[in-house]
């Protein structure tokens, strides 16, 4: 098999777990498809790189994935771990540019709930339940452990595009009008 067959292979099997299970809204009021691409056109609207674009897309992919292994059966009263799976799963074919704000975006709504006094307002309800499930905020030493990681800043940028993703409006947008960004971003 080629490196393009690879790449191609794994670009596919991405949108494949979008085709099953991206209409699935998890626990908002906007589909995981809809959520992604407008997540993403956030970021490529603010000039962001190729690889925050990517991340900003695929960063609840882990969402996706549990769907897939639980025949579509949630709990969302238990913490799925998708930042982490997402990036684990991610990190076949993509650098930590693209996993490491993948893999923060959880302690980002954590510490931007806890730094800054408006930001908690800002949440959609399935937000503030989540919140609660996966740490609520943080305390002063997971703050200073936060603030000195060096994917903080891309985190957090990813973060604020998630919140602003969740427009009940379509956006127009499906996940191949950001095929190319995955492309150029997929390393092996």
């Amino acid at each position: 098999m080629t490196q393009t067959a690879t790449i191609d292979d794994f670009i596919n099997k991405i949108e494949s777990l979008y085709s099953r299970w991206g209409t699935h809204n998890y626990d908002e009021k906007i589909s995981q498809i809809e959520h992604a691409v407008q997540c993403a056109d956030h970021a490529r609207r603010d000039n962001a790189d190729d690889e925050l674009i990517v991340a900003t897309l695929l960063h609840d992919i882990g969402h996706l994935l549990e769907l897939e292994n639980q025949a579509g059966k949630v709990n969302l009263a238990k913490n799925d771990a998708h930042e982490s799976t997402g990036a684990s799963f991610l990190a076949q074919h993509f650098t930590s540019a693209v996993t490491a704000p993948i893999a923060l975006h959880v302690e980002a709504k954590r510490f931007l709930c806890t730094t800054e006094a408006t930001y908690f307002d800002t949440l959609s309800p399935a937000s503030v339940r989540s919140l609660e499930i996966q740490g609520g905020k943080m305390s002063d030493s997971e703050v200073e452990r936060f603030s000195r990681h060096p994917a903080r800043e891309r985190a957090v940028a990813l973060r604020r595009w998630d919140e602003l993703g969740k427009d009940l409006e379509p956006s127009g947008l499906t996940f191949a009008d950001f095929r190319e960004h995955i492309r150029r971003c997929i390393t092996h």
